[in-house]
């Protein structure tokens, strides 16, 4: 269990809604239901109706300062099957990219692999208590895109399993390219947290508004969103 799994929840309600899709950018079709997943009738474009609001206010602060970029919507709500799914799949890639048989493995060796997967991916919990963020509607993955429509470089990609998936691993770098990644994350995450997000600890692109993850940073007694 993560520490912030021990938070309680105290659902408050706040309906699940579609993300207004021509306000941002978003990848079309999303990038886990191009591998696969599937949500059924929900949408991987869906979120609390209070974060959507947060959302657009984040996107306000952004072109106040640059008008004419987005954020960049890369996965929001998401079931916790597809949760599984995506656990799934991460560890089926760490063994191929590893050229690794899974029945060729010790355990110790395979718990090598399991932890690296949940680096980056909440366990897949069916428990009411301990819900992945992602499927309480109260957590999003974001970068950005400039004025011409085009992804800024951050310095990794989202759901990267290396080091540089930590939100200051560029902090120290002293050459013009490191600086600028380490800039864009900053600009990230004061956008988000000025409209009341909190950045996962350890990955430059997931903010949270109203989970256990978000209640844990902001020393909360309860999350009010539990899964929807």
């Amino acid at each position: 269990m993560k520490p912030y799994q021990s938070i309680p929840i105290q659902d408050c309600g706040d309906p699940l809604i579609p993300i207004p899709l021509e306000e941002f950018s978003v990848e079309t079709p999303h990038p886990y239901q191009k591998l696969g997943a599937f949500y059924g009738e929900k949408s991987p474009y869906y979120l609390r109706a209070q974060v959507v609001d947060a959302l657009k206010q984040a996107q306000n602060h952004l072109q106040q300062e640059h008008p004419g970029w987005k954020i960049h919507i890369f996965d929001a709500y998401r079931p916790v099957a597809v949760q599984q799914f995506m656990v799934d799949y991460t560890f089926e890639s760490l063994l191929q990219e590893k050229r690794l048989i899974l029945d060729s493995l010790s355990k110790t060796e395979k718990d090598s692999l399991w932890q690296q997967v949940y680096q980056i991916w909440a366990v897949p919990s069916d428990d009411l208590a301990t819900p992945p963020p992602h499927s309480t509607g109260g957590a999003v993955d974001i970068t950005l895109i400039d004025d011409q429509g085009r992804l800024l470089e951050m310095g990794g990609m989202i759901d990267e399993l290396s080091e540089r998936s930590q939100p200051n691993y560029y902090v120290n770098h002293k050459d013009t390219i490191g600086r600028d990644y380490h800039q864009r994350r900053e600009l990230l995450n004061k956008i988000m947290t000025t409209a009341g997000f909190l950045r996962h600890p350890g990955e430059w692109w997931h903010f949270s508004l109203g989970d256990q993850m978000w209640a844990w940073q902001s020393q909360e007694e309860r999350a009010y969103y539990g899964r929807a």
